[in-house]
């Protein structure tokens, strides 16, 4: 079996590992998704009012903590390709330039969860391909290609 390159999905839980520095990882995806959450609703606040200069300045405080709590939760070529996309706003941003910086923060988080996705989706084909070829080759009958430990013939359920 020809083993193509199975893209890996951005590692979604615990502290970063020593040596993985180089490699996407999220530490706190419940945060992550509740930042992006917020964003997407502060972009929606944005488009149907107009601010006056104190609500904008106030919008681009949020934006910039938002900016701040999503690059504690990311790996660092993550928060890399994060600082080149959403640079700090300075002064008073016009009504503007903080719907586009939002909707550009809501386009790279959906980015981010597609790529997430389309990675385990990949992951999920590749194992399924691994385990119809082991099918293929003829595991003996009952045989779980877990060994000893592996649930036999009658603990696997109806389903299986």
């Amino acid at each position: 079996m020809s083993e193509a390159a199975v893209p890996q999905p951005p590692e979604v839980v615990g502290p970063p590992k020593p040596g993985d520095e180089g490699s996407e990882s999220i530490t706190q995806p419940a945060k992550l998704l509740r930042i992006a959450s917020m964003v997407r609703e502060l972009l929606e606040e944005t488009r149907q009012a107009s601010l006056d200069e104190p609500g904008r300045v106030r919008l681009r405080q949020i934006y910039e903590r938002a900016v701040g709590e999503l690059a504690e939760v990311l790996s660092s070529d993550l928060r890399e390709e994060l600082e080149t996309l959403a640079p700090p706003m300075s002064g008073v941003p016009t009504d503007a330039e903080i719907r586009v910086a939002q909707a550009q923060l809501v386009g790279w988080l959906e980015g981010l969860f597609h790529g997430i996705q389309a990675a385990l989706f990949a992951q999920q084909a590749a194992a399924r391909a691994q385990f119809e070829e082991l099918r293929r080759r003829g595991l003996p009958a009952g045989q779980a290609p877990g060994g000893e430990n592996a649930p036999g013939p009658d603990m696997r359920g109806q389903y299986l």
